[in-house]
């Protein structure tokens, strides 16, 4: 039953948009599947993180300062969704907290795991690093175009709210 869930969430994913039924069945074979209470933290802001997350049902809330006065959710991520990929290619520091919201189950790749199938698979290792440069690029453009907004909203208005 579990390796058929990690399957379908998989399925459903960024993660797998390029992949074959084969592919797809090898990737999971190597995840792992989490199901999540309310609130409940996958990672902790500051903390270092090796793995690569997919929301299969549920969300996951991309929090600053979790559990704090200063808490702020910066994004919400939907089944599909794909996060922690700057973690998971450079093991830099976490950002902000991931922390899930009600009925959230997600699945797990670690860097370890993935590294792990460069001699037998080489191909579908090539597919996930370009779904996560699809998702970072996703990301960026967002930024870019809120950022523009921003500035000319700005400019329109002299800096006045």
């Amino acid at each position: 039953m579990t390796q058929a869930a990690i399957l379908e969430g998989l399925s459903k994913s960024k993660l797998a948009v390029e992949m074959t039924e084969d592919q797809r069945r090898a990737l999971a074979a190597v995840m792992t599947l989490r199901d999540l209470a309310q609130g409940e933290v996958i990672v902790r802001e500051g903390d270092s993180d090796d793995h690569l997350y997919v929301v299969a049902s549920g969300g996951i809330a991309v929090v600053k300062s979790a559990g704090t006065d200063n808490e702020v959710t910066l994004s919400v991520l939907r089944p599909g969704d794909v996060v922690g990929e700057l973690s998971f290619l450079d093991g830099a520091l976490r950002y902000a907290s991931l922390v899930a919201e009600n009925g959230t189950r997600v699945l797990s790749l670690s860097r370890g795991d993935l590294e792990g199938l460069l001699d037998r698979n080489p191909h579908l290792v090539y597919r996930v690093m370009r779904a996560i440069v699809r998702v970072v690029h996703d990301l960026q453009r967002r930024l870019s175009m809120q950022t523009a907004e921003l500035t000319n909203y700005l400019y329109k208005t002299h800096g006045r709210y």
